[in-house]
Formats: C-alpha cells, sequence, structure tokens
C-alpha cells in the first residue's frame, strides 16, 4: 500500500506534500535530498549502495557527476536532521558501500491509519527492489522525467568524458605538456587568483604530485616547451611576477616581475601580459630577459586587463582572455601577433575565460560563462559561427587541447552556495537553495540581505532576506534583476543597479515594503549605488575611459564628483557613511594601484591595502581587512581593526595593512579565521556566503 508519511524521531517526511517537517514545522530540503532520504526510510534499516542510488535518481541524466551528486545530497540530509557523520543518530555511511537508515522508521499509510512500527527482518535479495515501490508510493518518487541536459538543435555527436583525477575536492587550471604525458593543474576551487598548490601528474594513471609551497594568489599555469618546468603568475603585490617551478618539485623562483599569463613561443621568445600603468594589462612579446620587448595589444579601457593569451599553433595569432574597466569577464578576442590586422570579439558572446587551439590551427576552443554557468564552445578559424559543445548542470572551465587534437582536458564540476553565519551560537545555514552572493547585515543586526540566483542558467539575482533568529527568508522585490543593491541605514529604502538591454546599466530607488513602485535616479550607466550622508546617493558613473566617484540627490539633481582623480571601482560604504572604499588606479606613493578610503565630507583619502576588500562592523567600530586568502585547507584571516569615535582611522600604518599582517600591525586588532566575511556588530558575530565546489579533471572528445 503506498505511503502518505514516514515518522522518525521529531521528524516527519509528509509524501503527499513532499515535504519534511520537524515538530510540524517546515524545513526546506531540496528535490535530490529529499528523493534519497525516502530512498533510505523505504529501506528498512537494509544498506542502500551507492550504486543502487546511483542508478535509481540519476540514470537518466547523461554526464551528471553522480558521485559528487550523492555526497552533496547525503550532505543536506545530514545538516538538516542535525546529524553527525562520525556518530550518526539518523545516516550511517558504511564505507565504499553504501548507506544505512539506522533510527526507528514509523510508517503512516493513507486515510490516517495507525502508524505501523518499522519492520526489522531483512528482505530475501530478490525483493530488495520492492523497496523501491514503497519509496514511490504517494511519493510518486520516480515519477520523473529524463533532463534535456543537450539541446537537440546544437547537440553535439558522440562526446565522451574520460574522468582523470578523482578527488573530493576540486581540481582546476589545467595544462598540458608539449608532449601531451603530463597534466599540471591547481588542487583547489578557484582557478583564478588560487590560494591552493600546483600538482601535476602523469597521464592517464599517475599520481598527483604536489610541486609548489605557495600561499600567495596565483593562476596561469604553463609548460616549458622541454616539458621540465612550469611557470605560474603569482600576485606578487602590488604587480602581477610570473615564478616557475620544476616538475620534479623543489623551490619556485622568479622568472619575471610584471609579467603575468606568461607561455613560451620557443625556447627563447615569450608571450605574457604586463602592466603599462596603473592596472592597464596588456600582451608583450619579448626574451626572458626582456630584450626585443614589443607591445602586441592592449584593452582600449585605461582598466582593461588582457591576463591571458593563448597563441596559435603558427604564432601568428592569438586568443586573449580579458576583463573589461569594470573588472568584470569579457568576451574573447582574436589579435595578430604580426600587427597585421586588427583585433576582433570571438565566441560566445558572454565572458570568456579560457581558451585553445586546435594543432592544425583550424578550430579556437572557449570556456564561456552563460546565464551564470560555465561551458565549452567551438568557432571555426578565422570567421566560423561559435558552437556551444557541453550543456547542462556541470560546469566546464579551463582549456588543454590534446596534441592529437581529438579530445582536450577541462575541469568539470559543479559548484552550490549557501548564506552561513556565525554567532554565539555556533555555526549554520542561513539559506539552502540557489546561488547566494553580495550579502550584507541590517544595521540592528536581526537580518541578513543577499542576492539570490536560482532556477534556469540565465534566470538573473533577486534581492532576500533572512531574519537570523527565525530562519525565515522571503524575496524583497520579487521577479527584479539585480546586479548590486545598498539599504538605507534606517532599513526602509534600496538602492540597485540593473542590467538594461544594451549592456548600460541602471540605478532604481524603492521602498521595502513596497508601498509604491520603484523610480529610476540618475543617467544610464550609474554601478555600485549607495546610501551617502544627507539623503544622498553615491556611486561609480564612467566617463570617456575613466571611471569617477559621484553623487546625487535621491531625486538625480546636485551630481557632483566626490573626489577628481579617478577609481576602478567601489568596493563599499562605512556604516556612518563617512568613508566610501574605493580601488584607485595608481597612487602617489608608488605609481600603483591600491583600496583607499575616501572621505565623502572632504579630506585626505587613506590608503587601506593594495589588496583586500575591506568591511565594516555594522555599528562601525570594526574594519575588517583580509590578510590571508581562503584555500583549500584554510578559510583564510581577517583582521578586525579597532575604529575610532566618528570611524577615524587614526591609527592605520601609513603604507596600509599589508598581505599576512598580524594583529600587532595596530593595537587592539583580532585575528578571525575567516576571509570574506560580512561583519555584525564584533568580531565574533559574522556571516559568510560558504561556496561549495567540487570540481575533477576530465578528458572530453571532441565532435
Amino acid at each position: 500500500m503506498p505511503v502518505a508519511a514516514y515518522q522518525f524521531g521529531d521528524f516527519r517526511l509528509d509524501c503527499g506534500r513532499f515535504e519534511l517537517l520537524r515538530n510540524d514545522h517546515a524545513i526546506r530540503l531540496e528535490r535530490k535530498p529529499m528523493e534519497l532520504l525516502i530512498l533510505l526510510l523505504a529501506s528498512d534499516g537494509q544498506l542502500v549502495t551507492r550504486t543502487e542510488i546511483a542508478g535509481h535518481l540519476w540514470s537518466s541524466e547523461v554526464f551528471v557527476d553522480s558521485e559528487h551528486g550523492i555526497n552533496t545530497a547525503i550532505r543536506k540530509i545530514r545538516q538538516v536532521l542535525g546529524d553527525d557523520p562520525e556518530n550518526p543518530l539518523f545516516v550511517q555511511t558504511v564505507t565504499g558501500k553504501g548507506y544505512r537508515f539506522t533510527a526507528p522508521v514509523s510508517r503512516i499509510l493513507p486515510a490516517e491509519s495507525p502508524p505501523e512500527p518499522a519492520a526489522t527482518a531483512s528482505f530475501p535479495p530478490q525483493q530488495k527492489p520492492v523497496l523501491w515501490y514503497i519509496a514511490g508510493g504517494a511519493c510518486v518518487l520516480f515519477a520523473i522525467t529524463s533532463m534535456a541536459f543537450f539541446r537537440s538543435r546544437h547537440r553535439p555527436p558522440e562526446i565522451t568524458y574520460t574522468q582523470l583525477t578523482d578527488f573530493t575536492d576540486s581540481a582546476v587550471e589545467p595544462a598540458l605538456s608539449p608532449d601531451g604525458r603530463m597534466v599540471a593543474f591547481i588542487r583547489g576551487s578557484e582557478s583564478f587568483l588560487s590560494s591552493d598548490q600546483i600538482y601535476v601528474k602523469m597521464l592517464p594513471n599517475g599520481e598527483p604530485k604536489r610541486l609548489t609551497d605557495d600561499s600567495r594568489p596565483k593562476y596561469g599555469l604553463a609548460f616549458s616547451p622541454d616539458d621540465a618546468e612550469i611557470a605560474y603568475t603569482v600576485m606578487d603585490a602590488p604587480v602581477l611576477s610570473t615564478y616557475t617551478v620544476s616538475v620534479l618539485g623543489g623551490e619556485s623562483h622568479l622568472l619575471l616581475k610584471n609579467a603575468a599569463g606568461l607561455v613560451w613561443l620557443d625556447q627563447h621568445q615569450l608571450l605574457y601580459s604586463q602592466i603599462r600603468s596603473g592596472k592597464h594589462l596588456g600582451v608583450v612579446t619579448s626574451t626572458d630577459t626582456r630584450a626585443d620587448l614589443r607591445e602586441i595589444y592592449f584593452p582600449s579601457h585605461e582598466r582593461g586587463m588582457a591576463h591571458y593569451a593563448y597563441p596559435s599553433p603558427d604564432h601568428h595569432w592569438a586568443v586573449v582572455v580579458e576583463m573589461d574597466g569594470k573588472g568584470e569577464w569579457a568576451p574573447c578576442r582574436l589579435i595578430s601577433l604580426d600587427g597585421q590586422s586588427s583585433s576582433r570579439s570571438i565566441g560566445s558572446t558572454d565572458a570568456c575565460t579560457s581558451a585553445g587551439w586546435s594543432p592544425d590551427g583550424s578550430w579556437m576552443y572557449f570556456a564561456a560563462s552563460v546565464g551564470g554557468s560555465s561551458h565549452l564552445w567551438r568557432q571555426r578559424f578565422p570567421d566560423g559561427a561559435p558552437e556551444q559543445i557541453t550543456f547542462g548542470p556541470t560546469e566546464e572551465e579551463g582549456i588543454a587541447v590534446e596534441p592529437t587534437g581529438r579530445s582536450l582536458i577541462t575541469s568539470v564540476g559543479v559548484h552550490e552556495s549557501a548564506i552561513w553565519i556565525h554567532d554565539a551560537q555556533g555555526e549554520r545555514p542561513l539559506s539552502s537553495e540557489g546561488e547566494a552572493w553580495s550579502a550584507s547585515f541590517s544595521p540592528d543586526g536581526t537580518m541578513i540581505y543577499y542576492l539570490l540566483r536560482r532556477g534556469r542558467e540565465d534566470s538573473g539575482s533577486e534581492l532576500w532576506r533572512t531574519f537570523v533568529d527565525s530562519g525565515k527568508s522571503e524575496a524583497i522585490f520579487p521577479g527584479i534583476s539585480m546586479i548590486a543593491y545598498d539599504v538605507s541605514p534606517d532599513g526602509k529604502q534600496v538602492v540597485y543597479a540593473t542590467a538594461a538591454s544594451g549592456g548600460a546599466s541602471q540605478m532604481w530607488l524603492a521602498p521595502v515594503d513596497r508601498s509604491f513602485p520603484a523610480s529610476q535616479v540618475g543617467h544610464s550607466g550609474g554601478m555600485w549605488p549607495h546610501f551617502g550622508a544627507q539623503r544622498r546617493i553615491l556611486f561609480q558613473q564612467t566617463e570617456g575611459n575613466s571611471n569617477y566617484l559621484e553623487q546625487m540627490n535621491q531625486d538625480g539633481s546636485g551630481l557632483s564628483k566626490v573626489v577628481p582623480f579617478p577609481i576602478i571601482g567601489i568596493v563599499g560604504i562605512s556604516p556612518g557613511r563617512r568613508w566610501v572604499m574605493t580601488v584607485v588606479p595608481k597612487t602617489p606613493e608608488d605609481n600603483g594601484p591600491a583600496v583607499m578610503a575616501v572621505p565623502v565630507d572632504g579630506g585626505a583619502p587613506r590608503r587601506i591595502c593594495v589588496y583586500c576588500a575591506p568591511t565594516w562592523s555594522t555599528n562601525g567600530k570594526f574594519l575588517f581587512i583580509q590578510v590571508e586568502s581562503a584555500s583549500r585547507v584554510s578559510p583564510g584571516r581577517s583582521l578586525a581593526i579597532p575604529v575610532g569615535p566618528g570611524e577615524s582611522l587614526a591609527n592605520l600604518p601609513p603604507g596600509g595593512i599589508a598581505l599576512a599582517a598580524e594583529p600587532s600591525v595596530v593595537k587592539g586588532s583580532q585575528l578571525v579565521l575567516r576571509e570574506n566575511l560580512v561583519p555584525g556588530k564584533d568580531p565574533e558575530h559574522f556571516a559568510y556566503v560558504n561556496t561549495t565546489v567540487h570540481r575533477n579533471l576530465y578528458r572530453i572528445s571532441l565532435p
């Protein structure tokens, strides 16, 4: 007979409503974890193997990493049940086999039949499939249609995936040796400016070997022509530098200062990016002593940054991966290394993050983020139409084309993020669905605001808030897609930016209670709006090739520049609205970029750091500055620096806070073991966006 509900401990799983309750209060649990929980509840304490779980929950979903899906689903089940994997009350892991639900379970039959105690006898092997039908019942567990991960009009023929690494965390940024026998990668979740370490392995089945012990942010791996060394880019503040490490391990050595994304054209000639001034990063070529230096390409915007250049096999062309003047990834660009033609955009019209060439130069390959999800594309050289190669819920990042040209290596996986809070009660999640980012506390600390993207890949981000005590969450302006926001100090208004057609952003002002419609403020192109003092709005405006910090009244009148010099972007604002934290392209001291605190009411800006994103406690008594990036083995570190009366910053060192600084740098500072945190009222109260990434390297056959 179909089951209406399962009862265990304080929990009840209502099959008819597909809902999990604890003491009659609904608990949010996503679809796959819910289906797996039902499967375990229906097993009557028997072992359910990982193969059986994958076959019944993921069998129709092509190219989904079911191993990661199972791990993620189990983790979320344990999270909502409050279960400890080391001392489980509900879900027991049978190492190498699967899972068993160990708590007593009662089945509640339809028409409010009395509870039926769980059976204790084991099913004979031939009767075990009955479990799957019982698990269905009123839950309709297996009435799930196959997901269309491949779009029929563009479905590429005969693509196969072969897994090359099997980490429980992540492997990213693949680079192949010229002979195709070795692959180098970063073992960590971030492929760009990662603080994790570089590994190398022999293909296909060699053991990964760690090569570096370098905590500085890094990216851009490339083998030397003789396969003996690997070059990589390091954030060597205030510039980017290239280091090399032997494939056998050992000490890393500086190859070139002010050099990024370096690759060898031959034994003597290098192709790399260097800063011309400020943050203007462009492509050049030279020898390893910088002899015969020749500028090839610099982005038109003075804050554009060409981070990578992938040369064609004949070395006449290169595909450039760059950031625009706003610090966002732009479409890929094809440039001539001979200077014979002008550059042009190629590939997807969305953000391009890596590229490669077929060995014969007939195809260009790209990893591009479309609607927030990264997939692989290709385009026939020189002027074919872009074609998407990979689709579906997994993402692909990084490209290393094998010497045969029949396949490439990329990092395949998934990521998810949620808002977590740290306070006197410990740490716990406040959001669990979708992808959360750009979080901030309300001034009184009772709510957390954040942008949330859910649903389709091309869906936008809505502004949500969650009440800290109850965990209740709600969308503030349902259906309104935002790219930035700020809540007024009294919590009654929101100023936000949206992306309009044609790429120009627009700024809007709206009441939180939706008592009247949102009104557009200012002209198109304004970004990163914040409430200032005296009912002013502060924002970033582009004029020509420069960004400026500007302000205006809430009706759009009284437009003026806060400071006369250009900025790169706005990082945030102090609670008292005295300081705007900005990134400037260059400072008088070293002509390099830095993060500065700009006083809104006039006065001299203060240097905060070279490479950080400062945040403030809600009461303005602490300034939090990151001094160590998060990595696979560490959540990173921040300093909570006490601020004087009236948000005065008198105690900061003249040169700002350096990376790896200790609390002694400013008297009274406290160390917080978290990099990207959202401060509450003091160092003991904060939130953070917890992003879980699981990626491994795969060989993908090419159509």
